[in-house]
C-alpha cells in the first residue's frame, strides 16, 4: 500500500467517523460507531498536545503542593484519630514505583507528621492554604478547558468549595472504608461467605473494594471539578474507564520500574525523582483523558475535526436565529422551558458554538435562564418586543468595544462601514483617492 492510498483510506475513515450520512441504527453497531467517534476525538486532543500540556503543568504544581495538601487533609483526620486508614491509599499510589516508591511514601508521611499546622502562624497558614488552593484551581482550569467552559468559579466559590473538598473528601474516603469494613464483617455477610458460590463472590468484591473507591474518586472529580453541570451517569462511565486504565497502567509501570536498572546506573540518585515525575504525569493524563471521554459522551455534537471550531459570522447569526426560534416556540405554546443542553444536541452544532451564542443572547437581554435547575432557556422579554433585527444586533455587537481602537484610515464615504450588499469594488473605492 502506497502512502497516497494510506492517506486516502485514512481520510475516508475520518469522513465516516465525523460526517457519516447514514450512521448505524441498530445495536451493537450504534455503540461501536459512537465509541469510534469518542476515541477519534480524544486521540485528536492528545495528538494536538492539549491534554499532555495540562498534564505536564499539573505535575509541576503537584510537586509544590503535595505536602501542604496532605498536611491539611491529615490534620482533620488526625483530630479524629483516623488518619491511619487513609495511609494505605497513599502507599497504593506509590506502589508501582517499587521499593523506592514505598520509601518515598514513608518520607512524605514522616514529613507531613512533622508539620504542625497549629504553630505555622497566620502568614504560614495562609501560604499553606494558598498553595493547596492553587493546585485545585489549576485542576479546575484544566477541566474547564476540556469542557469548553469560558469562566471559572468565583473567588468565594473557589475558597469555600476547594477547602470543603480538601477537608471533607478524606473524611468521606475514611467513611467509605469504614462502611465497607462493617458490611464485610457483619453477621449476615459472614453467613453468606460460608455458602458457596456466594462466599467466592463476597471475597471477590472485598478484594476489589480499593478499586471501587478509586472509581468513585475519579467519578467525584469528573462531577465536581468542571464549572458546569456534568451528568453523574456519564461521570461514572468515565470514572470506570479511568479506574481500569489506572490499574492497568500501574501494573505496566511497575514492570517498567522493575526492569529499569540501567536508568539507576545512568541517573544514580536522580532516577527515583525522574520515575516519580513520569508516574505523576501518567496519573494526571489518565485523569484528564477520563474527563475528555465524559465530555464527548455528554456532548457528542462537539466531536469535530478540530478542537476549536472555526466560527464564521454567518454561522453565528444562523445559530442565534434557530436558537431563538427553538426557545420562543414552546414559550408561545405554554410549554416548559427547553433545556440548554437538549437544544444544543438538537441543533447539531458543537456545544461550544451554541453555548457562546446563548451566553451572548443572555447578556444582550433576549434570553434568560429558568427552570428548577437553572438550565432552561426562556425569552427575557415579551415576544412582541423581540425582532430579528434585535437578535442580529446582539450577535454583531462589539462587547469588548475594540472597533473604536481601529486606526482612522477609512475615508468619509466608508464611515460607517458599508453592509454586505454594497456593490462597489476596492478599485472603485480607491480610484477617487488616487486621483
Amino acid at each position: 500500500m502506497t502512502s497516497i492510498q494510506f492517506k486516502e483510506r485514512l481520510n475516508a475513515l475520518e469522513q465516516w467517523i465525523l460526517a457519516n450520512p447514514n450512521p448505524p441504527r441498530h445495536w451493537p453497531w450504534i455503540g461501536l460507531y459512537k465509541a469510534c467517534r469518542i476515541i477519534y476525538a480524544v486521540a485528536r486532543d492528545v495528538i494536538n498536545g492539549l491534554l499532555t500540556l495540562h498534564a505536564m503543568s499539573l505535575v509541576y504544581t503537584t510537586l509544590l503542593s503535595i505536602v501542604p495538601l496532605l498536611a491539611l487533609s491529615f490534620s482533620v483526620l488526625k483530630a479524629m484519630d483516623v488518619h491511619q486508614r487513609i495511609q494505605p491509599f497513599l502507599y497504593q499510589f506509590f506502589e508501582p514505583m517499587g521499593p523506592q516508591g514505598i520509601d518515598m511514601a514513608n518520607k512524605v508521611l514522616e514529613f507531613v507528621d512533622n508539620i504542625k499546622v497549629g504553630v505555622l502562624g497566620s502568614v504560614g497558614l495562609a501560604l499553606l492554604i494558598y498553595t493547596v488552593i492553587s493546585l485545585v484551581q489549576k485542576i479546575e482550569f484544566s477541566f474547564n478547558t476540556i469542557w469548553r467552559v469560558p469562566q471559572m468559579r468565583s473567588l468565594a466559590q473557589r475558597f469555600s468549595n476547594y477547602l470543603s473538598v480538601i477537608m471533607i473528601g478524606p473524611l468521606l474516603m475514611v467513611l467509605a472504608i469504614g462502611i465497607s469494613a462493617t458490611i464485610f464483617s457483619s453477621t449476615v455477610v459472614q453467613t453468606l461467605i460460608a455458602i458457596e458460590p456466594l462466599g467466592t463472590v463476597v471475597l471477590f468484591l472485598s478484594r476489589f473494594t480499593p478499586f471501587f473507591l478509586v472509581v468513585l474518586a475519579f467519578t467525584f472529580m469528573y462531577v465536581f471539578m468542571p464549572n458546569t453541570k456534568v451528568k453523574p451517569k456519564y461521570a461514572l462511565i468515565g470514572g470506570l474507564i479511568a479506574g481500569v486504565t489506572w490499574q492497568g497502567c500501574g501494573m505496566l509501570f511497575a514492570s517498567f520500574v522493575a526492569g529499569s536498572a540501567r536508568y539507576e546506573a545512568i541517573y544514580s540518585s536522580f532516577a527515583i525523582g525522574i520515575i516519580l515525575l513520569i508516574w505523576l504525569y501518567l496519573n494526571w493524563l489518565i485523569l484528564l483523558l477520563g474527563s475528555s471521554i465524559v465530555f464527548y459522551i455528554q456532548n457528542p455534537s462537539a466531536i469535530a475535526k478540530r478542537h476549536r471550531v472555526r466560527v464564521s459570522p454567518a454561522l453565528q447569526e444562523q445559530v442565534a436565529l434557530v436558537l431563538m426560534w427553538l426557545v420562543c416556540k414552546p414559550f408561545s405554546e405554554g410549554k416548559a422551558a427547553p433545556q440548554q443542553e437538549r437544544l444544543e444536541q438538537n441543533m447539531g452544532v458543537p456545544a461550544e458554538v451554541s453555548r457562546k451564542i446563548s451566553d451572548k443572547l443572555i447578556r444582550g437581554g433576549l434570553l434568560m435562564l429558568a427552570g428548577p435547575a437553572g438550565d432552561g432557556l426562556v425569552p427575557a422579554r415579551s415576544l412582541d418586543l423581540i425582532s430579528v433585527e434585535d437578535i442580529l444586533s446582539v450577535i454583531r455587537a462589539d462587547e469588548e468595544r475594540l472597533i473604536r481602537r481601529l486606526p482612522k484610515v477609512l475615508p468619509e464615504d466608508l464611515s460607517p462601514l458599508p453592509n454586505c450588499s454594497d456593490p462597489r469594488t476596492m478599485a472603485e473605492l480607491l480610484k477617487p483617492h488616487r486621483d
